[in-house]
């Protein structure tokens, strides 16, 4: 159990560090970006101990496409400094950004590193609403089904805010 909490830790560590380390080759890795990439980790405790290392790394470079952390043409970080910083194997690191190279999200270029393509964060929306679509809706839907809400009450509905869940006495 212990070696299960370290590796969580690690896990969240190698999170932050690897957003700081993408905003500083983007130059933009000013106080407020730091500090709003510390609040995103620690948003994030709860770390899948299924996923592997490497996939949970490609679905953060992912997310990171899709919040525009990382824009078409940005390079990400080299294999060398990720895994030295987080003390990965390179391998592990390489496994992850190659899953972004088959789907074509990035490319390597021979000797200056690998780069986001242009359009991958279009592509990643098309494939991530599809799978919204596919694999999330039908559960938000048998909720919504079974909680006998109807589309008038979810339409007047606020959006969350921080304090959502926390009763006021």
């Amino acid at each position: 159990m212990f070696k299960s909490i370290q590796l969580n830790n690690e896990i969240i560590s190698l999170t932050l560090m690897l957003l700081l380390v993408i905003a500083l080759v983007a130059g933009q890795a000013d106080a407020t970006i730091q500090d709003e990439v510390r609040a995103e980790a620690a948003a994030e405790a709860e770390v899948s101990q299924i996923q592997p290392i490497y996939r949970q790394l490609r679905d953060r470079v992912v997310a990171m496409i899709l919040e525009g952390v990382l824009a078409d043409g940005d390079a990400l970080p080299s294999v060398r400094n990720v895994a030295a910083e987080y003390r990965l194997n390179p391998l592990t690191v390489l496994k992850g950004y190659q899953e972004l190279v088959d789907e074509e999200l990035v490319e390597k270029k021979r000797g200056r590193g690998m780069f986001v393509n242009e359009g991958a964060r279009t592509k990643l929306l098309k494939t991530e609403r599809q799978r919204f679509l596919d694999k999330e809706w039908p559960k938000v839907r048998a909720t919504i089904d079974r909680l006998g809400l109807d589309e008038a009450e979810l339409l007047r509905s606020k959006k969350p805010n921080k304090d959502a869940g926390v009763e006021n006495d």
